[in-house]
């Protein structure tokens, strides 16, 4: 069952004294719960791993990043199968339910996935086991001299070419994207949600599905603020520079910088903030 992105809304415009009643779109939000079937052969179990507010489209996508960046899977040979559940309990979970069948192989530590939670939430957790936990989401660095060199002009062309692939920005104005670019500022993947980081997870999904990991020579570009929890995502997929047109937070700047990653900000109105790490052309 495919879910609409926007959905229609009856506003009344307020504007220069006049009002008017006038037909709109807004971005579409509803749960979408991720289950997973693990375990020995012998032994198969299943639970419900995590619910997250998405807009419905790629949901495959992201839940398969969502496992990804969790550390819970490694390689597209550990899902068995990704799919929706056809068989819900009522009309409201059809189409919002994904099941992925794990590999026997694979071994789900539910005491680090609860540690891994904690440490990316807003929950008073220290920066330091929040960058102690990336530790076991085997994520990548970069060394300074191996990084690729940046043309300034091609990081402040970004957002204008991301503003342009978002088709569902142009109908509603309220929904987030996340980009991938090469160093010349050619756009090779983009993602909509109403969630920064469910934007993200699908563009890691789609590149880890189609077996495109890490993203080396690639550069992430976020509509919002970028949070620890977006640089531990983008650090797992091993991508070397991510940038967004809002602000990071102090954890952001510090785990970016202790791993190598070049992280960039405010890249917006044809400027940008360098927090960590960038090398420059020329």
């Amino acid at each position: 069952m495919k879910k609409p992105q926007v959905a229609p809304v009856s506003i009344v415009r307020h504007e220069e004294g006049a009002t008017e009643e006038t037909p709109d779109l807004v971005v579409s939000e509803e749960p979408l719960e991720i289950k997973v079937g693990y375990g020995k052969e012998e032994d198969r179990r299943q639970m419900s791993l995590s619910v997250t507010m998405r807009t419905p489209g790629h949901d495959l996508e992201l839940v398969a990043g969502f496992l990804f960046a969790e550390g819970i899977i490694d390689t597209p040979g550990q899902l068995l199968a990704l799919d929706h559940c056809q068989n819900v309990k009522s009309e409201d979970e059809a189409g919002n339910v994904v099941r992925a069948e794990l590999s026997p192989e694979v071994e789900l530590d539910l005491e680090l996935l609860q540690r891994n939670s904690l440490a990316s939430s807003s929950c008073g957790v220290c920066g330091k086991a929040s960058i102690e936990a990336l530790a076991h989401l085997q994520c990548e660095s970069f060394p300074k001299g191996e990084k690729p060199a940046l043309d300034p002009g091609v990081i402040k062309d970004l957002p204008r070419r991301l503003r342009e692939s978002q088709t569902v920005f142009r109908h509603t104005g309220g929904i987030h994207a996340t980009g991938l670019f090469d160093l010349e500022g050619n756009l090779a993947l983009m993602r909509e949600d109403v969630g920064r980081h469910n934007a993200l997870d699908k563009v890691i999904g789609a590149k880890f599905l189609r077996g495109e990991l890490p993203l080396s020579g690639m550069i992430g570009l976020c509509s919002g603020r970028l949070g620890f929890e977006l640089v531990q995502k983008s650090l797992r997929a091993g991508l070397p520079i991510l940038a967004a047109v809002g602000a990071p937070s102090s954890l952001a700047v510090e785990t970016a910088s202790q791993y190598g990653m070049t992280l960039l900000g405010f890249v917006r109105e044809g400027r940008f903030n360098e927090y960590a790490g960038m090398t420059s052309e020329g």
